[in-house]
């Protein structure tokens, strides 16, 4: 340890790197152990999150609504089954979607709206597979989509 005298205006000893590291590692890991949530509403099963409502099985989430099995999520309406989505609203089994709404089995979109298995893409609507589709035919197929692989 760095004698106070060392250092003006310090009256505890100052620790050295390993020292802090360490005892940093320590505090990580029994905070991991116990994992609070606060100020969760009507919420199940809901992990190291924070102001979640009407929602189920969410792990460290923040400000989601009407959600379930989420993690690493922020701010999403009515989305299930994501991973690192933010602000976001009816998103089902997607990832690190961001500004997007009515999103299915997508990963990495944003700022896009009714898109289906897509990746990648930034300000599109009614994309499958990242091909554009007219609004009625996006809507046909996306009905047989999901029928075919057993998406409510």
């Amino acid at each position: 340890m760095i004698d106070p005298a060392d250092a003006p205006g310090i009256s505890e000893p100052i620790m050295k790197k390993t020292e802090f590291l360490s005892a940093l590692r320590q505090l990580e890991s029994g905070f991991g152990q116990e994992s609070p949530s606060t100020g969760c509403l009507n919420s199940t099963n809901i992990v190291a999150s924070s102001h979640c409502m009407f929602s189920s099985d969410l792990t460290n989430c923040y400000r989601c609504t009407h959600c379930a099995d989420c993690e690493d999520c922020s701010n999403l309406s009515h989305s299930k089954g994501c991973r690192s989505c933010h602000s976001g609203a009816y998103l089902i089994n997607s990832t690190s979607c961001h500004s997007s709404a009515y999103l299915v089995a997508c990963t990495n979109c944003s700022d896009c709206n009714y898109c289906f298995g897509c990746v990648g893409l930034h300000k599109k609507d009614f994309h499958i597979l990242n091909v554009k589709y007219s609004r009625k035919e996006y809507f046909a197929l996306v009905e047989k989509l999901k029928r075919e692989l057993g998406i409510r």
